[in-house]
């Protein structure tokens, strides 16, 4: 029944109320109200389930802030660039200092790289834990969960681990910058580096030549009683000058006894005992000018009693002592500057490592960060009431259209045919199972 025009607005005309289409909408499915409650409510039930079967997941966050990757000639040589406009080709390396490699980029590569990736999967056995059989496919799942950007205007790069293990996403966010401190490390081609294993293969074989240098003065030392040639020299003179002394005074009292009791006096025969005695002493002492015949010979010489080397075999064992003695301290010498030169080296290296400072270490996430459930139930069950009374409008303009409409002729011609191929493939399916 239309309403009188009085009651209407002057704005609004009564053709345009009755050529009006949501009025007849709402009311089917006003009519419709049952199916829709009963279909909304199933979403409702069923989007819960969805929602709460899907495991949480963590995100844990770090950052980092990368060296300064402008080194101030090059700002200065690109100054001068800008100014005078017609420096050609020096204006064009300034440029690429300035504006070409990134260090912020490269570090982002590297924390991309498959080296870092590998490292990981093996240190927390990501294979194992997202269920993949192949490797390649665990590198690629860890990539989806890693979220690696940088800050254009700060150069600062952040990190972002989502993982359904909160403290697992910690461990793999600090991971990353465990690994990308020690990549760094190893990639660091500078000269200090490169000065520093220089200096560190040569001390090796410093401390090698050193031991055998004084590993072989030790044995001389031993086999030849040769523990100090000059101070052993100075005491054997010494104690030969004593003997030769009290060889002459002993020389001289016995002719002064011979002339007072006679040669066969027993006083007379113990003087002649100790001079004799004297002689053999000194003549021990002196010992042979001639080179021994071989090492065996010296032992055994040296074995019979002997506390020192002969005084006339001391200047020869004095030319082997003092060789292998200044081969000791030849390699003393050069062992201690290269220690020197090694802790320096050092020092310069940790300098010319870049300082990749951390400015929020990672956390153990106190939220879940997915899914949002609510959120999620919400918009499924309005996705499923939206397709619901969608399907109900065009089910009705269906039924509406005349028989001979093309588009329901069209419709007449193909669904028959659709039916007929799922039959055949249903019945296929059947007769195999």
């Amino acid at each position: 029944m239309t309403p009188p025009a009085a009651a209407l607005p002057r704005t609004v005309s009564i053709r345009t109320l009755e050529d009006s289409t949501w009025i007849p909408r709402t009311l089917l499915l006003w009519r419709n109200r049952r199916l829709l409650f009963r279909v909304t409510a199933t979403a409702l039930l069923v989007s819960l389930g969805i929602a709460f079967s899907i495991p949480k997941q963590y995100k844990s966050t770090t950052s980092i802030s990368p060296p300064d990757q402008q080194h101030s000639n090059a700002m200065m040589l690109a100054a001068i660039a800008a100014r005078s406009g017609g420096l050609g080709a020096l204006g064009s390396i300034a440029g690429g200092l300035i504006g070409g490699h990134s260090t912020a980029d490269f570090l982002m590569d590297l924390l991309r790289s498959g080296t870092v990736g590998g490292h990981l999967i093996d240190r927390f056995d990501l294979q194992h834990v997202y269920r993949k059989k192949y490797r390649m496919d665990a590198a690629k799942h860890l990539a989806h969960c890693t979220k690696i950007t940088e800050n254009k205007k700060s150069g600062v790069i952040t990190i972002e681990v989502v993982d359904t293990d909160r403290v697992r996403a910690r461990d793999i966010a600090q991971g990353y910058l465990d690994e990308l401190n020690s990549i760094v490390f190893r990639t660091n081609t500078s000269s200090a580096h490169l000065e520093r294993e220089f200096i560190e293969k040569r001390l090796k074989g410093v401390q090698r030549d050193l031991e055998d240098a004084q590993l072989r003065l030790s044995d001389f030392s031993s086999k030849n009683t040769a523990v100090d040639i000059r101070e052993q020299t100075r005491a054997l003179v010494d104690a030969g000058a004593r003997l030769q002394a009290q060889l002459l005074a002993e020389q001289a009292g016995l002719q002064s006894v011979k002339q007072i009791y006679g040669d066969g006096n027993v006083r007379v025969r113990e003087s002649e005992a100790r001079i004799t005695s004297l002689r053999k002493d000194l003549s021990k002492m002196a010992g042979s000018s001639q080179n021994p015949a071989s090492e065996r010979d010296t032992s055994a010489a040296m074995n019979e009693g002997e506390l020192y080397p002969p005084l006339r075999q001391l200047p020869r064992l004095g030319v082997d002592y003092a060789n292998l003695y200044r081969r000791v301290r030849v390699q003393e010498t050069l062992y201690e500057l290269l220690t020197q030169q090694y802790e320096m080296a050092r020092i310069e290296e940790a300098k010319d490592l870049p300082a990749v400072t951390v400015i929020d270490a990672p956390g153990i996430a106190e939220k879940k960060s997915f899914p949002p459930r609510l959120w999620l139930t919400l918009a499924l069950t309005f996705l499923v009431f939206a397709f619901t009374s969608a399907s109900l409008l065009i089910h009705d303009h269906w039924l509406q259209l005349d028989a001979r409409d093309p588009l329901k002729e069209l419709a007449a011609e193909i669904l028959p045919v659709f039916q007929r191929r799922l039959r055949w493939a249903t019945s296929i399916r059947r007769g195999r199972a």
